[in-house]
């Protein structure tokens, strides 16, 4: 069993944080949150190019002249980020989806297709974080973990935290299935324009309800488990077994300085 499987000694959140108190680790919640979901230019990417779509269908009709806006403002905040030298992935995938959308609305020939696929990826997400919590590996786990530097330590070693990651979990899936359950009716019944007013309205809300859930089962969960501390610290050990060994000497215990020598014993004399 590797030290990334086997459980760990009973603990609390003080005892496994670097740090020890839960305000570190409400503001470590926070910081990995902000860099898992894009914070506030994250959701600036996410709500711009739609806005822009139904904005200007609203006003002229044009699917061709709304599709080619999306699809522009998309490019243009991608490019922002590289020539910032940002992480790309949220503006990357603002892009390709928007421009999907844009395809299968062109290909069809109806507006409302532009929506579409966003649609249907938000409701395989949310079947995705209902399925993985019911299977015990939570889908917020898998994508929370590694920013943590806990990786899959959760799973076996850190029974409480994968509890509130099962919680998370279900929260997400609920809400976007919630999400879901207000616009597929309105795709079927609405027009272009109400369906994209609704669309943009509900891109935030919902968002930012899954991630205030999220951080409050994280904060009250105990710490992660830093497995790459861990690893490191090995290999550590590992080259200094191998240093002592090749000096001829043997290797000197972690704890050997802290151990307390016994007295030493004087010969009677006389």
């Amino acid at each position: 069993m590797t030290s990334l499987d086997k459980p760990a000694e009973p603990a609390d959140s003080a005892e496994l944080s670097s740090g020890g108190s839960s305000d570190d680790a409400r503001a470590v919640t926070e910081a990995a949150l902000f860099e898992a979901f894009g914070g506030l230019r994250g959701m600036v990417e996410t709500v711009l190019p739609g806005l822009l779509f139904v904005t200007i269908y609203t006003i002229d009709q044009s699917l061709k002249t709304s599709a080619i806006a999306a699809v522009a403002v998309s490019v243009v905040l991608l490019v922002v980020r590289l020539a910032r030298r940002d992480t790309v992935k949220h503006a990357f995938s603002g892009v390709f989806g928007v421009a999907f959308g844009v395809a299968f609305a062109m290909v069809t020939g109806n507006a409302k297709d532009f929506y579409l696929p966003g649609m249907l990826y938000t409701l395989g997400l949310a079947l995705a974080y209902i399925v993985t919590a019911l299977a015990g590996v939570p889908l917020i786990g898998l994508i929370l973990g590694p920013i943590f530097k806990e990786n899959l330590s959760w799973r076996t070693r850190n029974p409480g935290r994968k509890k509130a990651y099962t919680k998370a979990s279900w929260a997400w899936g609920l809400v976007l299935l919630a999400k879901s359950a207000i616009l597929f009716p309105l795709y079927l019944w609405a027009d272009t324009k109400q369906l994209g007013w609704v669309l943009v309205s509900l891109k935030i809300p919902p968002f930012l309800l899954a991630v205030w859930l999220t951080w409050l089962f994280l904060a009250k969960a105990p710490a992660p488990i830093d497995v790459f501390a861990e690893m490191e610290a090995a290999e550590a050990a590992e080259k200094a077994e191998a240093e002592a060994s090749a000096a001829g000497t043997p290797p000197v215990p972690a704890d050997a300085a802290d151990t307390p020598k016994p007295p030493a014993r004087h010969r009677r004399t006389g």
